[in-house]
């Protein structure tokens, strides 16, 4: 369905797309996002595994993609009244006010990208902005094909490089106490 790039959309007109179609919506204008590679799934997947299997019995959840984060979604805002959805590959929501039916509402404690060619710039500038600014306390940034993971925690309002690794390290989630990930399982 093509959409007028001019014209300002909230989550009301998100709510009323096609649920094929993969679309976020950045500031009112929407974002098509091109269907992932088999090592961008791959990755996605193994991640999930490990962070999920070390939620398991606790308090936060992990959802995969598509899963709809309105960011900036104060307790009674109307639909009209937000313009930023967006659907991270990973999200972990620690406190369950945040949650219902169609998402998360507000800022996650985790999030991460696994980042392919197409989305570079969408994930490492774009979207890296806007997690701060809404007080994603944790950004995970993953390549499959370099074969990287960069984390950054919020500190003061800004993201503060947390953790680099590569295959063959083991990574610690820090809004997640005892939580690791095994890189070289995700890059196999």
């Amino acid at each position: 369905m093509p959409l007028a790039q001019e014209k300002h959309y909230t989550y009301a007109d998100y709510l009323s797309w096609d649920e094929q179609e993969r679309i976020e919506l950045i500031q009112g204008q929407p974002n098509m996002m091109a269907p992932p590679s088999r090592a961008h799934q791959k990755a996605c997947g193994e991640l999930f595994r490990q962070i999920a299997n070390y939620l398991d019995g606790k308090k936060c959840e992990a959802y995969p993609a598509p899963f709809a984060v309105r960011l900036f979604e104060k307790q009674d805002d109307d639909t009209a009244g937000i313009d930023t959805v967006v659907e991270p590959d990973i999200t972990v929501i620690c406190d369950s006010d945040k949650l219902d039916d169609k998402g998360c509402k507000g800022a996650p404690d985790l999030i991460v990208e696994v980042v392919s060619p197409s989305s570079q710039r969408h994930d490492r500038l774009t979207k890296f902005n806007l997690y701060q600014q809404a007080g994603v306390r944790e950004y995970w940034l993953v390549d499959p094909l370099a074969k990287t993971a960069q984390a950054f925690v919020l500190q003061d309002g800004h993201y503060t490089a947390a953790a680099f690794g590569t295959i063959g390290d083991v990574i610690k989630v820090h809004v997640l106490q005892g939580c690791f990930v095994e890189l070289e399982r995700v890059f196999e």
